[in-house]
């Protein structure tokens, strides 16, 4: 949707005297298709929508799609058509809206009047019904197209063959290429919102726009599949986090995960979902300092603040650029090394009070130690204090120290190297 809207506003500020779709498309939500539609049907510039190649389909959403653009146009052996509406996601028995999917009817075979038409078994599958069949057949009177075949493809969800589809004035052209195209829509005119334009098309140079490498990556986020996992991997990860507060690892994966299918569902925009994912970024990114995660908190905040630049880099924040992201992205992650290498090295010291800090302190003998069954036991001085000692070595008065463990009141040492200091115990 935003790939096509970017692409149509490029060739009206480029003069472009045609814009050519090219589709091959199983279908997709009716809230991203109508939004293409009104693109098309408000664009400056003739779209001419080109199922291709042979052996493409223009399905479900597609065929709506194909009845909305100023030119309608097939490659030999394609087909479009099952325009039904059907529910995505739900619970059993709920009744939501629909998406022209292309997998089926709504999962009923629904009423059927008099007619032979169907109606739907549900109000909510009627209302839903009803609205596509009213849309379509819009879109076909405006284009002079067969509204009756429409109205079929959405309530029977039957399909045609390029050819087929050609005789039934269905569409315009059936072209095996894009240069056969331009020759064969030459001179017809189409309707546009400011009225009527006559096509000069024949001699017209083509010039591609492929998706760029942010559409290829926001396409795969918004695979079904994917965001299907996505959204299974977020719930669990909120859960588990919920379940084990401080667990970190669940919550930070689980956050992101949520979002980005969010995203991929569409329940949130391409504005709201990249703004989330950089808050996100930066909160994790600052709890790195607070919450000793070893660097968990911060890693997940550079993915979820890269993530987010990048979804944020539509058409209204394409002044976002990838070295401000990356840039920003460095100087996080040097902020969240040098915070884990200072926890640490925290960790690492010594304690600097309680019975704790004598473990490595050091001391020296105040007696020579005396022998007992498996060890020697005598005197020391640690830290000004005079504790009792025990040994598994022999221990003379002077000989330098180091406390090893603590068991109450008895400090177990061991010689270290240095001089022997004469003492006097008072």
């Amino acid at each position: 949707m935003d790939y096509i809207s970017r692409g149509i506003a490029r060739a009206e500020s480029g003069d472009a005297d045609l814009v050519i779709l090219e589709m091959d498309t199983p279908g997709g939500l009716m809230d991203s298709m109508r939004t293409i539609i009104k693109t098309i049907l408000a664009s400056e510039v003739p779209v001419a929508t080109y199922v291709s190649p042979s052996g493409a389909r223009a399905a479900s959403a597609g065929t709506y799609i194909l009845y909305g653009s100023h030119i309608a146009a097939m490659a030999p052996a394609t087909n479009l058509g099952s325009a039904t509406p059907v529910q995505m996601g739900g619970l059993p028995g709920s009744e939501s809206p629909g998406d022209p999917e292309s997998d089926g009817d709504s999962g009923s075979d629904g009423a059927v009047d008099e007619d032979g038409k169907r109606r739907g078994s549900t109000p909510m599958e009627r209302k839903i019904l009803e609205d596509a069949v009213s849309y379509i057949r819009g879109l076909a009177q405006r284009h002079d197209r067969n509204a009756d075949w429409a109205e079929k493809a959405v309530r029977e969800a039957v399909n045609l063959g390029a050819d087929e589809a050609l005789a039934r004035n269905v569409i315009d052209v059936v072209a095996p290429s894009i240069r056969d195209l331009l020759q064969q829509i030459d001179g017809r005119t189409v309707q546009m919102a400011s009225g009527t334009v006559t096509l000069r098309t024949a001699d017209l140079d083509i010039a591609r726009a492929q998706p760029d490498w942010r559409t290829k990556l926001l396409s795969v986020i918004t695979d079904p599949n994917v965001a299907y996992f996505l959204m299974i991997i977020g719930f669990y990860g909120i859960i588990f986090e919920l379940a084990n507060p401080g667990a970190i690892v669940p919550g930070v994966i689980g956050a992101i995960s949520l979002i980005l299918a969010l995203f991929a569902f569409q329940v949130l925009s391409v504005n709201y979902a990249g703004l989330a994912l950089i808050l996100l970024g930066l909160a994790f990114i600052v709890g790195e300092a607070f919450v000793p995660s070893f660097g968990m908190l911060g890693v997940g905040g550079i993915v979820a603040f890269v993530a987010g630049s990048v979804i944020l880099m539509d058409g209204s924040h394409r002044n976002i650029s990838l070295p401000t992201i990356g840039g920003t992205a460095i100087v996080a992650a040097g902020f969240i090394l040098w915070t884990v290498t200072r926890f640490i090295g925290l960790r690492r010291r010594h304690p600097v009070s309680g019975s704790e800090q004598l473990v490595h302190e050091h001391g020296v003998a105040l007696d020579s130690f005396t022998p007992e069954s498996d060890h020697y036991r005598g005197h020391v001085r640690v830290s000004g204090e005079r504790w009792n000692a025990k040994s598994r070595e022999p221990v003379s008065n002077g000989d330098p120290v180091r406390v090893t463990a603590i068991e109450g009141l008895l400090v177990t040492v061991e010689k270290t190297g240095g001089s022997s200091v004469s003492n006097d115990d008072h």
